[in-house]
């Protein structure tokens, strides 16, 4: 289970420092792809394979499927940890995050997403300040 926000910087060839807590959940191999709302998911190499599957299952004939599918998979790429648990963000995942100097590197469960600080900061500020709205909506989703 991945929990918690941490800060850290990328360095100047891209690599990312992954929380020590996330590591050792990672050692089985990890997959980082494009996320939602300009972030970027890390998955488990089980869970990835997991979410792959149900990606597969989509409907080819329809186009929001294949946008999705495309958006997942072609961005897809195996993690490599050097020996102080970095990770190089490819440039093309990078620059789809907008990844600078500052990141952050949050713990959802059953993946880690990665944003750039700045992005993380208003993405919070909006949805701390819809919080009543969306707790109305997770209403009707049972929870």
């Amino acid at each position: 289970m991945f929990i918690g926000e941490y800060q850290h910087n990328l360095d100047t060839k891209s690599r990312l420092a992954i929380p020590a807590k996330f590591r050792s959940q990672l050692s089985g191999g990890a997959i980082i792809t494009r996320g939602l709302d300009r972030c970027l998911f890390v998955f488990t190499s089980k869970d990835w394979e997991v979410l792959a599957q149900k990606l597969m299952a989509l409907p080819l004939t329809q186009a929001d499927s294949r946008a999705f599918v495309r958006l997942m998979l072609a961005g897809a790429a195996e993690c490599d940890f050097d020996t102080q648990g970095r990770v190089l963000i490819p440039d093309y995942l990078r620059k789809y995050a907008d990844l600078k100097k500052e990141a952050v590197v949050t713990g959802l469960y059953n993946r880690i997403e990665i944003w750039d600080s700045e992005v993380w900061s208003a993405y919070k500020k909006r949805t701390e300040g819809a919080s009543e709205e969306i707790a109305e909506h997770l209403r009707d989703l049972g929870i």
